[in-house]
């Protein structure tokens, strides 16, 4: 290096974030609230049964609103690859369709996989993720 070269130092934040992305910053001030445990809905019902064999213990799910005509307070279960697990039970989403539809992210964690001759049986885990 000669001394009238131009050295660009990165340091703090910044370095943190180009050396590993914004999501490790953010994890550590993620605090996963445990409201409520269910299992997925409709299992039996979905064409393509193979997501639901993709899935095991500890796997977070995605939980998003959906419009449905059977159901005003529906709760779409996903996939890490927003492939369709089914739903949150319509006897269990009315507060958890509420809090969605006030902007707070929830989120689902598979407690157990039961695999019956008529339909997977999956336990989860809903958590309010706060920040």
């Amino acid at each position: 290096m000669t001394k009238n070269e131009i050295t660009v130092k990165k340091e703090g934040v910044v370095s943190i974030i180009d050396e590993k992305g914004i999501g490790e910053i953010i994890k550590p001030l993620v605090n996963e609230i445990h409201l409520f445990d269910t299992y997925i809905a409709g299992t039996s019902y979905l064409k393509d049964q193979e997501p639901l064999h993709q899935i095991h213990e500890g796997d977070t799910l995605i939980l998003r609103r959906e419009e449905n005509r059977f159901d005003d307070k529906a709760i779409l279960i996903l996939d890490s690859e927003n492939h369709k697990l089914g739903y949150v039970p319509e006897r269990d989403n009315i507060v958890f369709s509420r809090l969605m539809d006030a902007g707070k992210f929830l989120s689902a964690k598979v407690l157990s996989i039961k695999d019956l001759e008529y339909m997977m049986k999956i336990s989860i885990s809903i958590y309010l993720v706060d920040y």
